[in-house]
């Protein structure tokens, strides 16, 4: 069993207002996530998949509705999360080691190394600390992303379509590396992607959002066990009634 809840969304609504008119974006999303559960969120493109992922991440703040981690309501950006996008958004200028330093908001020099090194070879990239992100491929560059956003030991680890401009090869490789590091680190992971396949493969739940305005459509609790096989029968059979639901979303 997981502890009690530990990210509880209440009737959130969104609203974006553009010149003289507004757009519902999100409607009465009411949503609990548990303690070290890897959650994923499909839908359409449109739908409010990364604009629930911000208002998590506390970037947007413009919202009805409450949010809040155990009993704190959410009120902008915290070490308690951290966030990864689809671009790697790694300072060009700086090497991996100062990419990292520069995340870091606590501790002493010590201790800041220390949390680098760990980080970095949680990651395979120790020996790379001295590179620029010009002279990494896609997936390390990816791969360096991970390990700044759990460099400050985030509770929640948020995944805005973190493989989707990888080839499918490494694509395949970093979805394990992840999974590695939420048995590992026992962080709650909330992922946003467009891929069914890898929802499936790596959460314990899968939400699938309605067109815009966004809400919950339906929610699919994956009970399989780890290491998955992607070939397995009930596995084929639990994607193909995502894609059914998913499909019916962008008819």
């Amino acid at each position: 069993m997981r502890d009690s809840n530990h990210v509880t969304i209440h009737n959130l609504t969104k609203i974006y207002k553009k010149q003289n008119s507004e757009v519902l974006a999100l409607n009465g999303i009411s949503l609990n996530v548990s303690r070290n559960e890897f959650l994923c969120i499909v839908g359409a493109s449109g739908c409010g998949k990364s604009t629930l992922l911000r208002i998590i991440g506390g970037l947007d703040r413009e919202y009805s509705g409450t949010v809040s981690i155990g009993k704190t309501k959410i009120t902008g950006p915290g070490l308690d999360r951290g966030i990864v996008f689809q671009e790697h958004r790694l300072l060009p200028w700086l090497t991996v080691w100062e990419n990292m330093e520069f995340a870091l908001q606590k501790g002493s020099k010590e201790e800041k190394n220390k949390l680098i090194i760990d980080h970095l070879k949680l990651v395979g990239l120790e020996r790379f600390k001295n590179a620029y992100p010009g002279q990494l491929s896609g997936g390390m560059s990816q791969r360096v992303a991970i390990a700044r956003a759990l460099v400050n030991r985030p509770e929640i680890l948020l995944l805005d379509e973190p493989f989707g401009a990888l080839d499918a090869l490494t694509r395949l490789k970093l979805q394990q590396e992840v999974l590695d590091i939420w048995e590992q680190e026992k962080t709650t992971m909330i992922m946003v992607t467009h891929d069914i396949e890898e929802a499936v493969y790596m959460g314990d739940r899968v939400i699938v959002m309605s067109e815009r305005p966004g809400t919950i459509k339906k929610e699919f609790t994956i009970d399989l066990p780890r290491p998955r096989n992607r070939s397995d029968t009930v596995f084929q059979q639990i994607r193909k009634e995502i894609y059914q639901e998913f499909r019916q979303v962008e008819v």
